[in-house]
Parts: C-alpha cells; structure tokens; sequence
C-alpha cells in the first residue's frame, strides 16, 4: 500500500528485454537507506518487488500483465521515475490509499501554466469514468493528485511548483502516456453498487426504499 506521495526521482540505468517482460535497474539515493529484498516499490505507480539491490541501485522485475496494461514498457535507460516505497504504519498518511495496481494509461492532451500551477489534461478510457469526480483523488504515475476537472473521458489536475519539482509529471509533454490508477474506494463503490456481470445484486433506488435505506 502507498499514499502517492513520490520520495524520490529515480533513473532508469538498464533494462533487460523480453518480448513482454522486463528487467529494470533503477538507481536511486534515498530509498536505497532502507531497502530490504522482496519490499514493494512505486515506479511511476505500478508496485514492483525489489529482487536485488546495491547501494547505488536496486532491480525489479516486470511480469507480462504488467508490461501490458501500464506505460512501464515505455521506459529507456535515461529516463526519470517516480519512487515510493510503501507506507509505513507510523507515519502520517499525506496522499490517498494507492494500490499501485495501475488500472490503466491516458494520454496528455494538453498543458497550460497559470501562475504558479502546470494544469495538465489527460485522456482516460472511458471505462474509468465512473469513477471519476470533481475533487476526488487519483494516482497519476503514482503521484496522488486532485481532480479539478472531468469532462467525459477527460481529466483536468494541477501541479504546484513542489510537485512540479519532485515529480516526474511536470516533464512530460503532449501525447505522451502516464499510468493511472483510479481512487480504490470509488471502485469498491462501484462494485458494491453494479458488480460486473451480477446485475441481480446491484444496489439499485427500489432495492434501497424496500430496504429502508431511503
């Protein structure tokens, strides 16, 4: 589990490729302190097991279902990354709960600087938008962020200049993709209200008023 709060800005030093796995080395400062094998790390949101470490990089491996559904494959050695490691009990829960099961990409449409904020605009599939509102939370390349716009499968978010800085977001461009994963609690909402193939159970308003609810 992660709060979407980035620690750190990492770089792809090497990749391994297979036809739809990788291997990544990715060197780091920070999180390198306190690292053991088998902990879960955030790269630009999608959750990876340390398999190996050094004390100027760690490794991770990317099994196909990931390769497939996030923009990890996208990676080069040179590029930058987002890292969290995952929360800690004792710590203040800054972000939003953030799984780091990314449910899929969108694409940067558009980005436009006023002030002191970068808003930037992605294009989501439309599966995801029953679970998008105004001023809820997302994870965009892992970053938790607030909805400040929604409309149809585009998404609108801002950046402050410490979010411009210590993530990697502010450096994309348009047409680029960035992994997303929508609010966990909104989905189990969803999935409470109308399961997927079990319209028999779904919570619908005469199934609320019979039970009292309403």
């Amino acid at each position: 589990m992660f709060t979407g709060i980035i620690e750190e800005i990492g770089t792809i030093t090497r990749i391994e490729r297979k036809k739809s796995s990788l291997k990544l080395v990715i060197t780091s400062e920070k999180i390198l302190h306190d690292i053991h094998l088998g902990d879960s790390i955030a790269v630009n949101g999608v959750c990876l097991t340390v398999a190996k470490f050094t004390s100027q990089h760690f490794e991770a491996d990317v099994m196909p279902e990931t390769f497939m559904a996030t923009a990890i494959h996208k990676l080069s050695p040179g590029s930058k990354v987002n890292l969290e490691r995952a929360m800690a009990a004792n710590g203040r829960f800054g972000g939003h709960f953030v799984s780091g099961h990314v449910d899929g990409t969108g694409t940067i449409i558009q980005r436009k600087k006023k002030e002191n904020a970068l808003y930037i605009t992605i294009r989501v599939p439309e599966s995801f938008t029953s679970y998008l509102m105004k001023k809820g939370s997302i994870a965009i390349d892992g970053t938790s962020l607030t909805l400040f716009g929604v409309e149809e499968r585009d998404i609108t978010i801002s950046l402050i200049p410490h979010t411009q800085k210590e993530t990697v977001l502010a450096q994309k461009g348009i047409g680029e993709q960035v992994n997303i994963e929508c609010d966990m609690l909104a989905k189990y909402v969803q999935n409470i209200i109308a399961p997927s193939g079990k319209s028999e159970k779904s919570a619908t308003l005469d199934l609320l008023v019979e039970n009292g609810f309403i």
